[in-house]
Protein backbone atom coordinates (compact mmCIF):
# COMPACT_ATOMS: atom_id res chain seq x y z
CA UNK A 1 0.00 0.00 0.00
CA UNK A 2 1.49 3.19 -0.84
CA UNK A 3 0.04 6.25 1.52
CA UNK A 4 3.00 8.14 1.35
CA UNK A 5 2.50 11.77 1.85
CA UNK A 6 4.72 14.78 2.50
CA UNK A 7 6.74 14.93 6.00
CA UNK A 8 5.05 18.69 6.45
CA UNK A 9 3.36 18.97 10.10
CA UNK A 10 -0.31 18.97 10.08
CA UNK A 11 -2.41 21.95 11.81
CA UNK A 12 -4.94 20.61 15.08
CA UNK A 13 -8.41 20.92 13.22
CA UNK A 14 -9.93 18.69 15.36
CA UNK A 15 -11.59 21.69 17.47
CA UNK A 16 -12.28 23.55 14.05
CA UNK A 17 -16.33 23.93 13.14
CA UNK A 18 -17.51 22.61 10.58
CA UNK A 19 -17.62 25.38 8.03
CA UNK A 20 -14.17 26.20 9.36
CA UNK A 21 -13.39 22.60 7.89
CA UNK A 22 -15.15 23.42 5.19
CA UNK A 23 -13.36 26.07 3.95
CA UNK A 24 -9.82 24.45 4.75
CA UNK A 25 -11.13 21.30 2.95
CA UNK A 26 -11.53 24.00 -0.50
CA UNK A 27 -7.97 24.82 -0.18
CA UNK A 28 -6.40 21.64 0.71
CA UNK A 29 -4.12 19.44 -1.75
CA UNK A 30 -1.87 17.67 1.40
CA UNK A 31 -3.04 13.97 1.79
CA UNK A 32 -2.44 14.29 5.47
CA UNK A 33 -4.58 17.24 5.78
CA UNK A 34 -6.81 15.80 3.44
CA UNK A 35 -7.18 12.62 5.84
CA UNK A 36 -7.00 14.89 8.77
CA UNK A 37 -10.46 16.73 8.11
CA UNK A 38 -12.21 13.04 6.64
CA UNK A 39 -11.36 11.48 10.07
CA UNK A 40 -12.32 14.61 12.28
CA UNK A 41 -15.73 14.86 10.32
CA UNK A 42 -16.49 11.04 10.05
CA UNK A 43 -15.96 11.15 13.99
CA UNK A 44 -18.13 14.27 14.60
CA UNK A 45 -21.25 12.37 12.16
CA UNK A 46 -20.49 9.50 14.78
CA UNK A 47 -21.04 11.70 17.21
CA UNK A 48 -23.77 11.56 19.82
CA UNK A 49 -25.75 14.62 20.76
CA UNK A 50 -25.77 16.25 17.39
CA UNK A 51 -29.10 16.85 15.24
CA UNK A 52 -29.11 14.79 12.20
CA UNK A 53 -28.84 17.50 10.09
CA UNK A 54 -25.39 18.59 11.51
CA UNK A 55 -24.30 14.92 11.58
CA UNK A 56 -25.09 14.83 7.55
CA UNK A 57 -22.73 17.83 6.75
CA UNK A 58 -20.46 16.34 8.76
CA UNK A 59 -20.73 13.00 6.83
CA UNK A 60 -20.61 14.90 3.66
CA UNK A 61 -17.66 16.74 4.66
CA UNK A 62 -16.03 13.60 6.10
CA UNK A 63 -17.06 11.75 2.12
CA UNK A 64 -15.90 15.07 -0.14
CA UNK A 65 -12.45 14.72 1.92
CA UNK A 66 -12.50 11.39 1.24
CA UNK A 67 -13.04 11.60 -2.60
CA UNK A 68 -10.00 13.96 -2.75
CA UNK A 69 -7.74 11.60 -1.55
CA UNK A 70 -4.46 10.18 -3.58
CA UNK A 71 -5.84 7.05 -5.49
CA UNK A 72 -4.74 5.46 -8.51
CA UNK A 73 -3.75 2.10 -7.10
CA UNK A 74 -5.74 -0.47 -6.23
CA UNK A 75 -4.90 -0.60 -2.48
CA UNK A 76 -5.42 3.46 -2.52
CA UNK A 77 -9.17 3.00 -4.23
CA UNK A 78 -10.17 0.28 -2.21
CA UNK A 79 -9.11 2.03 1.23
CA UNK A 80 -11.11 5.21 -0.43
CA UNK A 81 -14.25 2.88 -1.00
CA UNK A 82 -14.15 1.00 1.98
CA UNK A 83 -14.17 4.54 3.76
CA UNK A 84 -17.25 5.23 1.99
CA UNK A 85 -19.10 2.47 2.45
CA UNK A 86 -18.98 2.40 5.83
CA UNK A 87 -19.94 5.85 6.38
CA UNK A 88 -22.96 5.73 4.01
CA UNK A 89 -24.33 2.54 5.51
CA UNK A 90 -23.78 3.94 9.19
CA UNK A 91 -25.67 6.93 8.25
CA UNK A 92 -28.08 5.03 6.82
CA UNK A 93 -28.73 3.01 9.59
CA UNK A 94 -28.47 5.87 12.27
CA UNK A 95 -29.61 8.82 10.95
CA UNK A 96 -31.98 6.77 8.31
CA UNK A 97 -32.23 6.35 4.46
CA UNK A 98 -33.24 10.10 2.24
CA UNK A 99 -33.13 10.95 -1.13
CA UNK A 100 -29.42 12.37 -1.18
CA UNK A 101 -28.30 9.27 -3.41
CA UNK A 102 -25.12 8.99 -0.16
CA UNK A 103 -28.13 8.06 1.84
CA UNK A 104 -30.11 6.16 -0.40
CA UNK A 105 -29.22 2.36 0.27
CA UNK A 106 -29.82 0.91 -3.34
CA UNK A 107 -27.27 3.67 -4.63
CA UNK A 108 -25.27 2.47 -1.99
CA UNK A 109 -25.80 -1.29 -3.37
CA UNK A 110 -25.19 -0.24 -6.55
CA UNK A 111 -21.96 1.81 -5.97
CA UNK A 112 -20.82 -1.48 -4.10
CA UNK A 113 -21.46 -4.06 -6.88
CA UNK A 114 -20.23 -2.03 -9.61
CA UNK A 115 -16.82 -1.68 -7.23
CA UNK A 116 -16.10 -5.50 -7.16
CA UNK A 117 -14.83 -6.71 -10.56
CA UNK A 118 -14.75 -10.26 -9.64
CA UNK A 119 -18.03 -11.85 -9.84
CA UNK A 120 -19.10 -13.71 -6.42
CA UNK A 121 -18.70 -17.36 -8.44
CA UNK A 122 -15.34 -16.08 -9.43
CA UNK A 123 -14.17 -14.98 -6.16
CA UNK A 124 -15.85 -17.92 -4.59
CA UNK A 125 -14.10 -20.20 -6.96
CA UNK A 126 -10.21 -18.52 -6.47
CA UNK A 127 -10.50 -18.54 -2.79
CA UNK A 128 -11.10 -22.51 -2.39
CA UNK A 129 -6.68 -22.23 -2.68
CA UNK A 130 -6.29 -19.07 -2.32
CA UNK A 131 -3.11 -20.29 -0.14
CA UNK A 132 -1.54 -21.15 -3.58
CA UNK A 133 -2.33 -17.70 -5.76
CA UNK A 134 0.27 -15.13 -6.38
CA UNK A 135 0.17 -12.40 -3.18
CA UNK A 136 -1.72 -10.30 -6.09
CA UNK A 137 -4.49 -12.23 -6.79
CA UNK A 138 -4.88 -12.76 -2.96
CA UNK A 139 -4.85 -9.10 -2.66
CA UNK A 140 -7.39 -8.59 -5.07
CA UNK A 141 -9.32 -11.31 -2.81
CA UNK A 142 -8.44 -9.34 0.53
CA UNK A 143 -9.90 -5.67 -1.04
CA UNK A 144 -13.14 -7.84 -2.23
CA UNK A 145 -13.91 -8.89 1.70
CA UNK A 146 -13.06 -5.47 2.84
CA UNK A 147 -15.08 -3.82 0.44
CA UNK A 148 -18.23 -5.75 1.17
CA UNK A 149 -17.88 -5.43 4.87
CA UNK A 150 -20.57 -3.63 5.56
CA UNK A 151 -22.71 -6.11 2.48
CA UNK A 152 -24.70 -7.93 5.56
CA UNK A 153 -25.83 -4.56 7.28
CA UNK A 154 -27.49 -2.93 3.92
CA UNK A 155 -29.14 -6.30 1.67
CA UNK A 156 -31.73 -6.49 4.67
CA UNK A 157 -32.69 -2.73 3.27
CA UNK A 158 -32.81 -3.86 -0.59
CA UNK A 159 -36.18 -5.05 -2.28
CA UNK A 160 -36.12 -8.87 -3.61
CA UNK A 161 -34.64 -8.74 -6.75
CA UNK A 162 -31.28 -9.38 -9.00
CA UNK A 163 -29.20 -6.65 -7.04
CA UNK A 164 -30.70 -8.27 -3.33
CA UNK A 165 -29.58 -11.43 -4.68
CA UNK A 166 -26.32 -10.58 -5.36
CA UNK A 167 -25.30 -8.87 -2.32
CA UNK A 168 -26.56 -11.89 -0.47
CA UNK A 169 -23.89 -14.00 -2.87
CA UNK A 170 -21.48 -11.53 -1.37
CA UNK A 171 -22.52 -12.30 2.02
CA UNK A 172 -21.70 -15.84 1.84
CA UNK A 173 -18.72 -15.79 -0.29
CA UNK A 174 -17.00 -13.06 1.98
CA UNK A 175 -16.81 -15.44 4.62
CA UNK A 176 -14.67 -17.45 2.54
CA UNK A 177 -12.35 -14.74 1.22
CA UNK A 178 -8.31 -14.74 2.98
Amino acid sequence: MNDTYDDKPVRDLSAWAVDRLEEALATARDGHELESIRVIAQSRAYGCGDPDSARLRWAKLSLTANKRLPGGTSWNDARKRCQNFALRIWIIQHVGPGTDPDWDPEALAADTLAALPLAPGRAHSLSTGWHDLPAERIGELRRHKNMTAHVDHLVHLIPSGPTKDRLSAWIDVRKHLP
